[in-house]
Order: C-alpha cells, then structure tokens, then sequence
C-alpha cells in the first residue's frame, strides 16, 4: 500500500478516535481492511506525532492534542497533494534568495524539503514548526517574525512582526489558505493570522499560492490577497481549461 494510501488510513484512524476514544487494533485492521501489522505501524507513527497512546492491543485518543481544526491535525490531512505541490514550488526558489514562508501545513512542507538543500537562503517566517525545520541547515538564515502564540496553533500572530518585515527585501512569499476564488483570493479561517499574512503579501516582491485541488472554488472567513497581488498558483491537479484562462487574464502563472 502506497504512501498515499497511508496517509489517507491515518486520517480514518483519527477520525475514528475522536468519535470512539479507544479502538482495539483486530477490530480496526478488520474494518480499514489492512493486516494487524500494519495497522500497529501506523499507530506508532500516529503516537509519535503525539496524537494517541498505545494500549495492549489498541490505542487510545489523547485527549490533550488539540481540536479538529488545530495545527498537528490539518499536518496530516491531504500530504501528498502538498509533497507534489512542493516538488513544483522548490524549482522556483534560487541561491541566495530570501524568501518567506507563512505558518501553513504546506509551506512547512517546502520547509521540510528546503531543509536538505545546500542552497543558501534567507528564509523569513512567523511558523514556529517551520523554524524549527530550518534551524538545523548551516546554509539557511532563519529569521523568525515575533508575534502572539495562541495554545493550538503553530503561528506567531499579529502585527509585532512588522517592524522586521519592514527591514528585509523578500524576494518570493510562499503562502497557502483554507480556500482560493476568483472573487475573494486567497481566505483564511485564522483571522488572527490574516493581518500579518496581509502585510507579507504587501511586502513581497512576488506572491506564490500553493493552493491544493480541494480548496479551489471554496472562500473561507478573511482575504489575506486579492487576485491581483497573486504572481503564480501553484496546486497538484490539472486545473480546468475556463479556470487557467480566467488567471491566465490575470496575469497569474498557473503551475498544474
């Protein structure tokens, strides 16, 4: 079973707990219909990450890991559209560039791949998780936008972080959003953290959006970006032809 699949089995298993608390792994394994061991593989992976305990026989929900909505979780959802999504966004990125990086599942993916290059970067952010991703890489300046930590998330919020932005080029701003449209542009449910993301996008030279197929044609609570200050989209799925000619108007580059 590919990792895809993995990936997508975790997210039932979690699901699972929330609703039931506990759940006995001969039973799971029969109704994800997976063998026992690799039922017990991904629930070490699962207690790794800090999202159950392991029992004789099964596992039990943590119940102090945060709610649905909460960072470690939105981390497991959909990971291999934000891989292909990041293999594209990489190539766009160049010695010595100084990019920046906002608190997204995604862009702490870039993080994550960005972190074996032996590219010298700036890589500004207000990402705790991302932060900590780079720090360990020797070739990459690490510099973090201050702000307020909320229990749950992983982004420093608020505007504290303007005074450094205002001191750094940026060269590239790597972003994602809870949903992307035509008419509202980029939107985040967090709108503690939409000012700030306001204020990047202001600061960028050039905007990335890295927008997976099941948030495109979907509009959450606050715009962060308007159409117009999007440079290019960068998402894991054919776009249809009437949508890429839409941004194409725009003069956005759509990268599919």
């Amino acid at each position: 079973m590919n990792k895809m699949f993995a990936e997508e089995r975790r997210n039932l298993i979690l699901t699972q707990l929330q609703k039931e608390k506990r759940l006995a792994v001969k039973e799971l394994a029969q109704s994800l219909n997976v063998s026992e061991a690799t039922l017990r593989t991904d629930l070490n992976i699962m207690e790794e990450e800090g999202l159950l305990t392991r029992t004789h026989g099964g596992a039990v929900l943590n119940e102090s890991i945060p709610s649905k909505n909460s960072f470690t979780e939105r981390a497991m959802k959909n990971i291999e559209y934000k891989k292909t999504i990041m293999n594209k966004a990489i190539k766009l990125i160049h010695y010595k560039n100084s990019i920046l990086l906002d608190a997204s599942t995604t862009a702490l993916e870039l993080a994550r791949k960005l972190k074996e290059t032996n590219m010298k970067l700036t890589v500004v952010t207000n990402g705790l998780s991302t932060a900590i991703e780079l720090k360990e890489n020797p070739n990459i300046n690490v510099i973090i936008l201050g702000g307020i930590a909320r229990m749950g998330s992983m982004a420093l919020e608020g505007l504290i972080g303007n005074a450094i932005l205002n001191k750094i080029n940026i060269d590239i701003m790597f972003t994602s959003a809870s949903g992307f449209t035509i008419e509202d542009g980029l939107t985040d449910f967090n709108v503690y953290e939409v000012e700030l993301k306001k204020q990047m996008v202001e600061k960028a030279d050039k905007v990335v959006a890295l927008i997976d197929h099941t948030k495109i044609g979907s509009s959450s609570i606050s715009s962060f970006a308007t159409i117009d200050q999007i440079d290019t989209l960068i998402t894991d799925e054919k776009l249809p032809d009437d949508l890429i000619k839409e941004l194409t108007s725009y003069k956005i580059k759509v990268i599919d």
